[in-house]
């Protein structure tokens, strides 16, 4: 299993879940784990998904969900789980 962690942040608006949720399935990868909050009209949500079974590179699975975040008006990022460990231990 490889994991990645996806961060979604921005002003709340709807289809968020649903956008992100439909491109991950598109490109064979598996949520393992979600939570999302809205906070004064702000969203937040942070994934571990399974990108093994991605149908393409990690890259361009990454450049795809800047752009849902960019067309939502949002920041949407995807971090390989171990640089991400990595970053926030410090």
């Amino acid at each position: 299993m490889k994991k990645a962690i996806i961060t979604v942040v921005g002003k709340d608006t709807v289809g968020i879940l649903a956008k992100t949720c439909a491109f991950l399935a598109e490109n064979g990868i598996n949520i393992l784990d979600i939570s999302q909050t809205v906070v004064q009209g702000y969203f937040s949500m942070m994934m571990i998904v399974d990108v093994e079974g991605a149908v393409r590179p990690f890259g361009d699975v990454a450049d795809g969900l800047a752009k849902i975040g960019d067309d939502l008006g949002l920041q949407a990022k995807c971090q390989k789980a171990e640089i991400f460990e990595k970053m926030h231990r410090i």
